[in-house]
Formats: structure tokens, sequence, C-alpha cells
């Protein structure tokens, strides 16, 4: 008896490789994909017919520049006064930085510290919490007092409105890391610190990156008020300084250009942070995975 022959081709149901939806590659402008251009060009748009409407309602209106300057002067303002605004912009992105630095550091390792025994985190975490719920600007003359140093007490004060953030949110995220995985590790008799950086870090990541975000803008607000309630003035002086001392002048003009170099450092940061947050999340975590629907 000898087998039956096999047959040339198997049957099947139109779903093989060929009959397989192919998505197509998206298409791709100046490097970005089409689909992100809309959420680039819509604000942009508004923007400029916003920025526009501001210039034509005080031309028609002639409102006088130390009541409301338009942005046409706004901008001649900000390229003739480029060199002192400039000194002041980085003066104030130091601080900024510095205590951005000083608040990651010392938040994750509070974070850690606070996660790997409950009785410190009980003892030492509401004394975070009225850190946070303080004004800043109510003890930001006794901190200058008390230090000293000027620069140093901006620095404190902005370390002090950013680092909330970072420790409560990487204090979630350290918390948050699957029950059952910690099981498993438990039962194969892993270390605390092999948990630690295996499981509890990559879980809290997420969490610490949006409180990052959060402490980037926060950290500039908290160094701008510092300096408002420092009013030091001189060339080593920040933004906040050159604004108190355009109103003082009635130079509306160079107070708006501060301003808006305050504004967009703010938007710098946060897109900064954001960056750094899809770098790190964009091959494996579900808020950053792109999708094709």
């Amino acid at each position: 008896m000898t087998d039956a022959p096999m047959p040339a081709s198997l049957p099947h149901d139109g779903t093989d490789a060929e009959a397989r939806p192919v998505f197509a590659e998206e298409r791709r402008i100046l490097g970005l994909a089409a689909s992100t251009w809309p959420g680039i060009l819509a604000p942009l748009a508004i923007g400029i017919l916003a920025l526009l409407g501001w210039e034509a309602i005080v031309r028609i209106k002639d409102i006088p520049h130390y009541v409301l300057p338009g942005p046409l002067l706004i901008a001649k303002t900000l390229v003739l006064d480029w060199e002192t605004l400039s000194g002041s912009l980085w003066i104030t992105l130091r601080i900024t930085f510095a205590a951005l630095v000083a608040a990651v550091t010392l938040g994750v390792a509070l974070a850690i510290l606070f996660t790997q025994s409950k009785w410190l985190e009980k003892s030492l975490f509401p004394y975070a919490v009225v850190l946070q719920v303080t004004p800043v600007v109510s003890i930001a003359p006794l901190i200058i007092i008390w230090v000293g140093d000027i620069n140093l007490s901006l620095l404190i004060c902005a370390w002090l409105v950013a680092f909330f953030p970072i420790l409560s949110n990487t204090i979630l995220g350290l918390n948050s890391a699957d029950h059952n995985l910690v099981n498993l590790f438990q039962l194969y008799r892993a270390s605390r610190s092999q948990t630690l950086r295996h499981l509890r870090l990559p879980a809290a990541l997420p969490y610490f990156l949006a409180g990052l975000k959060i402490s980037g803008g926060l950290a500039l607000i908290g160094a701008v008020v510092a300096e408002f309630v420092a009013g030091s003035g001189g060339s080593a002086s920040g933004l906040a300084y050159r604004i108190l001392e355009s109103g003082y002048q009635l130079r509306i003009p160079r107070m708006f250009a501060a301003l808006i170099m305050i504004s967009a450092s703010g938007i710098a940061i946060f897109l900064i942070t954001s960056w750094i947050a899809h770098l790190f999340l964009r091959r494996w975590h579900e808020s950053a995975i792109r999708r094709e629907n």
C-alpha cells in the first residue's frame, strides 16, 4: 500500500501573506511624519493671527507704547537690547537648571530611601508636603536673610518649588511595580537591591519623567519669583530684575521682551523634557508607542 500523493498546494482562506493588508509607510515632510504637521501648523497659525490682531489694535486705537506696545516694537526692542537681556536670561536659566538638577538628585534619592523604609517615609514625607504647600514668595525673604549669598538663596527657592513633583511621582512609580512580579522576585529570592534595580526603577521611570516635565517649568517659575523677591540689581541680574527695572523706567517694550524670553524658555524646557521622556519610553511604554490606528 502506497501513501496517497500530497496535494500540490494546501487550500487557503485568502488570508495568506499575499492577501494580508500591508500598512504603507507614512509620508514624511522635512524629516517629520505628515501626521505631525497639523499639530505644529495649527498653533503656529493661531499665534500669527493673534500677533497680527494685536498689532492692528495697537495701530488703530493708537495706544501709547508705554501702555501696550505692539509686537513689532517688542521685536525691535528685543534685538536692540539683546546683549543685556541675553545675559540676564543666562543667569536665570543657570539658576533654573541647577535647581532642577538638585531637585532630581535629592528627589530620586529620597524616593528610593522612602520606599525602602516605610517608617522613614511616614516620618519625613509630611514635611515635604509642608514645603510644597508653603508659597515660596512668603519664605524667600527669610531664606535670603538666613543664607546671605544671593545666588545660593535663589537656587534654594527654585529647588523648593521643583523638588516635590520629582519626589512624589518617583515614590508613586516605585510603589506601582506589578505585585505579581514582586512576588516572583521574592520566590526566586532576589535581594532588595536586585528588585529595586530590575523591577521597581523601570516601573518608576514613566512616573519620574512625568514629574520631570512638571518640575522643569516649576524650577523656572521658582527662579523668577525668587529674583522678584530678592530684587538684586547690577550686571549679574536675572530677567525678573530686568522686568522690575523696565517697569520703574516705563520701558514697557523691554518689559514685554523679557516676558517673552521667559515664556520661550519655559516652552523650550517643556519640549526638552518631553523629548527626553519620549526617548526613554518610545520602545516599550504604552504612552509613547506609535500605533497604526
